[in-house]
């Protein structure tokens, strides 16, 4: 990463969305602050309810050029519109869905805190390798990425890569200069002013 590019923000959905309000939710988010991308990552397993959500974020964020992704279903990409997809199962799937889905959608790994699997990864096709979670967080199986895993990855790999589960503002400031992306979900939702929260969160880069 070249050292005077800002980190970027990568914008991860709540599990469980309400499709009544969170589409103008995140429009504001994305109106607020510059965002790359937007990720659903969604608790759902229902296709009927996954594709409602989809369907109306996909409005919202393509209204913005902002680029839509989906945790692991690989199947609904094409089928809903979808700028690509999230592996959360490390490199496993990598090769298999960038042949199935060609070269021009995304297709992002996350890789917990394995240099091993990032790498794999990046070999198979991917087009982003997420590390994480930084601090205590129900991401991934415990294993905290540490700030050497992200340093050692952007002087020594050129797959971009992103941190996410548990950041803060601090956080943010001290990783700004090792990572590509910066994925906030968890962090903001929950918050009474989750677009003010993103706000601070994003004006912490350096």
């Amino acid at each position: 990463m070249d050292q005077q590019e800002l980190a970027q923000i990568y914008l991860i959905s709540p599990p469980a969305p309400e499709l009544s309000s969170f589409p103008a939710l995140l429009a504001d988010a994305l109106d607020a602050v510059d965002v790359a991308c937007f990720r659903l990552a969604l608790a759902s397993k229902d296709e009927g309810e996954i594709a409602q959500i989809a369907d109306a974020c996909r409005e919202v964020a393509h209204q913005r050029d902002v680029a839509i992704v989906i945790d692991d279903h690989a199947q609904l990409v094409q089928r809903l519109g979808l700028d690509g997809v999230h592996l959360t199962s490390g490199a496993r799937l990598v090769r298999s869905c960038r042949k199935d889905l060609g070269a021009d959608v995304i297709v992002g790994s996350f890789c917990g805190a394995s240099r091993h699997d990032g790498m794999n990864a990046g070999e198979a096709g991917a087009d982003y390798v997420s590390f994480g979670p930084v601090t205590s967080s129900a991401l991934g199986d415990g294993s905290l990425a540490e700030a050497d895993l992200f340093q050692w990855w952007s002087e020594m790999i050129e797959v971009p890569v992103v941190a996410e589960g548990g950041l803060d503002a601090d956080l943010i400031r001290s990783l700004s200069h090792k990572v590509d992306f910066f994925g906030i979900g968890q962090e903001i939702w929950g918050q009474d002013h989750p677009v003010e929260t993103l706000q601070t969160l994003a004006k912490a880069r350096i």
